[in-house]
């Protein structure tokens, strides 16, 4: 999991605003992209950010890139969609999508993957992927898919970069949303492995004990 937060812990502002990152740091997160297989996002922070989620910056292959859209909802004229057929992307719905958004998705090269009744089963999910050879995926989410992966404890890694910031505002978005651990106990315990300085940045890197 990686994300850029400001000293209070939000990942953007209540109007969306989440540009946290440093040159350096952008640089930095391009060179960890082009060492996985797989990166993965929920469809808010496409509605929110609109991104391309390839390879700058740095030389390197760029990722599959995994869209998390149970509704299968993502608009035609995103960057995702727009760049597919250049870019191997993965769009996983549930099994409440309509027809009318299966064949708008149907009309662009991008693989769909069914996992889940109402909502994105994530386990199994993570267990489809295995099988097809992804094997490390960077998860790029808002604070409410950061919150499953969490609450599932379907993570090993965590990098974050604090920036010099300070936000405020309780319908700013923090790095894990969701209903939260009601207990410390029941949070995974971390290990701190490394931080690096990039300037006025920090950048934490946390294993899971």
């Amino acid at each position: 999991m990686s994300a850029a937060i400001s000293l209070d812990g939000k990942i953007a502002t209540r109007m969306g605003d989440s540009k946290l990152s440093s040159k350096k740091d952008q640089i930095r997160l391009h060179k960890l992209r082009s060492k996985v297989d797989a990166i993965l996002i929920g469809k808010n922070t496409i509605n929110v950010d609109d991104p391309l989620l390839t390879v700058r910056y740095v030389k390197g292959k760029n990722p599959v890139r995994i869209i998390l859209d149970s509704q299968g909802s993502i608009s035609v004229n995103s960057k995702i969609l727009q760049t597919c057929n250049t870019v191997p992307t993965i769009i996983v719905v549930s099994k409440k999508i309509n027809k009318l958004n299966i064949n708008k998705l149907q009309k662009f090269s991008v693989e769909i993957i069914t996992s889940g009744t109402n909502s994105i089963n994530l386990k199994s999910l993570m267990t489809h992927l295995t099988k097809r050879k992804i094997k490390t995926i960077l998860v790029e989410g808002g604070g409410t898919i950061n919150w499953e992966f969490i609450k599932n404890n379907l993570f090993d890694e965590i990098i974050i970069t604090v920036a010099p910031f300070l936000i405020g505002g309780t319908d700013a978005i923090s790095f894990v949303q969701g209903k939260g651990f009601d207990k410390i106990l029941k949070s995974p315990r971390l290990r701190l492995n490394a931080i690096k300085r990039l300037e006025n940045y920090l950048v934490l890197h946390y294993t899971k004990v």
